[in-house]
């Protein structure tokens, strides 16, 4: 038990760090309200060290995945991939900014499912920044293409436990497998991808451009000492390159499959994570004779203190009761009704995503389910519409996400301004119906699914 001291000073934690990174008073880094916030909780005794040790494990994990997933992110930009890649998306658009927009979309759901969504951010996102500068459009132009790009990028995740790491950490908690997952989940979540990016694309109609240019030429520097770099033959350097490029990312989804695999077979993730960040790393080192130091300096490390702080002060909260409340509160208006279980916990989460970040929103949702005396079947359209306010409710605030956080850490490198303002006017019309139409349709799925139940 914690005493009412350190049940104030948590929840004063708690409303100061919410405040200031709601507020972001000159630009202020949402990593240092988080820091200063779990300090606090930590030093009230709401959480121990023992509690931090439990902390370390839960992230650790999902921390170096995502941070393996950087350094990929990171080759493949050494390599030229993304500028390989905004060639093809520009050329397959043929002068249309309306099917380049359901193009870029349709990018952004493959990357997500093939690799992660962080993954898919990490790859999508400068792709996308580098055709759109290069296609000449106006930053009002850009901003339909990189927001529906990012937020059906993290959204994606929803579809199939393995694009989320926290999707994979709660799926153990509550002793569901993969397969159960996607035959639940797959159908309801990528029809709610569809109607997101549907109203995306009518919020967004009178910004995109009717005609673009049919193709664009971007330069690049060689990949490799190849004769590739001395030939003349532009069509055996195209080939080249493509080959080349189709070989990283086969490489790449190769790794993605290995995930999924070690998944079955318990072999943790990070490993699989790390060691194909490093044969790239390796690869680039022989291609390019760039050594690996410059890793450190790219990697957004204030991302990972933001997602570890957000943690601590919410496992304070749990340990102040947040837990025992939600239970009291939501187990007899979830329990032997689907639909009441869909439409609660999702929105449960969403809000709770919204206000301290997904993981572990997620964490404490899920927690609380098993806290909770329901019936499996319960149980798990709770938990997967727990998912969906993860994956999809999350995104009303860029705060909601790590893959948001990292989308506007990459657009700040490429010097590209999108606003909260811009964010915001945005998701505030499209995320919420979308959760609602989204959770509806996994009740009714799973209903069909178990027609008895």
């Amino acid at each position: 038990m914690v005493n009412s001291a350190a049940v104030t000073i948590t929840l004063l934690s708690f409303a100061f760090t919410l405040l200031l990174i709601l507020w972001r008073p000159r630009g202020l880094n949402e990593a240092v309200p988080a820091t200063i916030g779990a300090v606090l909780v930590i030093l009230s005794g709401a959480v121990s060290f023992q509690d931090l040790a439990q902390i370390g494990t839960t992230v650790s994990g999902a921390a170096i995945t995502i941070m393996a997933t950087i350094v990929m992110a990171i080759v493949l930009e050494s390599f030229g991939f993304f500028i390989w890649a905004a060639e093809g998306l520009a050329v397959r658009a043929r002068g249309s900014g309306i099917r380049l927009f359901w193009y870029v979309n349709l990018l952004c759901f493959l990357m997500t499912l093939f690799f992660n969504n962080d993954g898919s951010i990490l790859i999508t996102t400068p792709i996308l920044l580098i055709m759109l500068q290069h296609l000449g459009l106006k930053n009002r132009q850009k901003i339909p293409y990189l927001l529906s790009g990012a937020l059906v990028a993290t959204a994606s995740s929803a579809p199939i436990g393995v694009s989320n790491i926290v999707n994979l950490i709660a799926l153990k908690i509550v002793h569901m497998d993969l397969y159960m997952h996607t035959l639940m989940m797959f159908v309801p979540a990528t029809l709610g991808l569809l109607f997101l990016v549907t109203l995306m694309f009518f919020y967004f109609y009178r910004q995109l451009p009717k005609k673009i240019p049919m193709t664009v030429t971007i330069p690049r520097l060689p990949i490799t000492s190849h004769p590739l770099r001395h030939s003349s033959d532009e069509r055996y350097n195209r080939k080249y390159s493509n080959s080349f490029m189709r070989n990283i990312l086969l490489f790449v989804f190769a790794v993605r499959i290995s995930l999924f695999a070690g998944s079955y077979l318990h072999i943790p993730i990070e490993w699989i994570a790390v060691t194909g960040s490093l044969i790239l790393l390796a690869w680039r080192w022989i291609h390019l004779k760039m050594p690996p130091k410059d890793v450190l300096k790219k990697i957004p490390w204030h991302i990972l203190i933001f997602a570890f702080g957000m943690y601590v002060i919410i496992y304070g909260l749990n340990n102040i009761g947040l837990t025992n409340l939600l239970v009291h509160v939501f187990e007899p208006l979830v329990s032997g009704n689907l639909m009441n279980a869909s439409l609660l916990m999702g929105t449960l989460i969403s809000l709770l995503s919204t206000l301290f970040n997904n993981h572990p929103a997620l964490m404490v949702g899920t927690l609380t389910l098993t806290h909770m005396e329901l019936d499996p079947l319960t149980l798990k359209i709770a938990y997967l519409a727990s998912v969906i306010g993860s994956d999809i409710g999350s995104l009303l605030l860029p705060i909601g996400t790590l893959a948001s956080l990292i989308w506007l850490h990459i657009l700040k490198q490429y010097k590209v301004k999108i606003s909260w303002k811009d964010y915001v006017k945005v998701t505030f019309l499209v995320i919420p119906p979308t959760v609602i139409f989204t959770l509806v349709c996994l009740a009714y799925w799973v209903s069909w699914l178990y027609p008895s139940h």
